[in-house]
């Protein structure tokens, strides 16, 4: 931001002249933001990005968590891959029954709690999402 730094008086008296409330500026080197103080322009801390909290996907019922359907080899989400609201992440056997575990909302699989087959409790967490 040097080079905004000698022109930070000239956006500020444009914006004086304005009813703008803020004016933020992002470039390769950093953001500039402006705002109004009283009558006045002056620089605003930048406000750092929040990351988003993971959200764990949790067992809706007790049963035996599965990566995959007995009938096929490859797990229904893999680590880093991104699902769809209502995506299945996995399966919950209650005896000859399948339960489909889905997806809340979108997001990329941050990690799987859970090892392939093994015996969870309700409301035991699965799947940690990244929400998108």
């Amino acid at each position: 931001m040097q080079d905004t730094a000698f022109r930070i008086p000239q956006l500020a008296a444009w914006l004086s002249g304005t009813d703008i409330g803020l004016l933020e500026l992002r470039t390769p080197e950093g953001t500039l933001r402006l705002g109004r103080l009283g009558d006045g322009i002056v620089e605003l801390p930048v406000e750092e990005a929040e990351e988003p909290e993971l959200l764990p996907i949790h067992a809706p019922s007790l049963g035996v968590f599965l990566h995959s359907h007995p009938l096929a080899a490859a797990p229904l989400v893999r680590i880093g891959q991104r699902v769809e609201a209502g995506q299945t992440v996995g399966l919950l056997k209650i005896g000859p029954l399948l339960l489909p575990v889905t997806a809340p909302q979108p997001g990329i699989v941050e990690n799987i709690r859970v090892d392939d087959a093994a015996t969870v409790g309700y409301g035991t967490p699965l799947v940690d999402l990244h929400p998108l």
